[in-house]
């Protein structure tokens, strides 16, 4: 009998992030964010994270690509970016109570939808998965 081979992790996770990133995408529109600006807030708001540098580092971004993410969170009063007194050319970012608010309202939106896929789990399943997913997401350097 010829062995069983599973498919690649990549392979079943490309289709579950494309499932999951098209579930995502109408609650961000209706938000009025992009996936980086989700991104940059998410980061923002879970850990402290100063500079542009060091946020494009957390969230896997080139630092000079996410300027003009950075900039329209700020125009829209999600984000605060000033600079730093120790050093002109660094600019500090924060999140502002706006930018809480938008993010906290998009990510329960979002973690409704994920409830939803999660429903088709059995009740160890769904803890299996959860805890694994979140094992390796530590792992990885998220």
């Amino acid at each position: 009998m010829p062995e069983q081979r599973r498919p690649d992790l990549g392979e079943m996770l490309a289709g579950l992030m494309r499932a999951l990133m098209a579930m995502e995408q109408p609650v961000l529109d209706a938000h009025g964010l992009t996936m980086w600006g989700y991104a940059v807030l998410s980061t923002l708001d879970d850990r402290p994270v100063r500079t542009q540098a060091a946020l494009a580092q957390a969230i896997g971004a080139d630092k000079t690509r996410i300027i003009g993410t950075l900039e329209a969170l700020q125009e829209a009063g999600f984000i605060s970016r000033d600079p730093d007194p120790a050093d002109r050319r660094v600019r500090l970012l924060a999140i502002t109570e706006a930018g809480r608010r938008v993010r906290r309202a998009a990510q329960a939106r979002i973690q409704e939808g994920e409830e939803e896929l999660l429903a088709g789990l059995s009740a160890g399943e769904r803890a299996a998965f959860l805890g694994v997913a979140r094992k390796l997401w530590s792992r990885s350097g998220s």
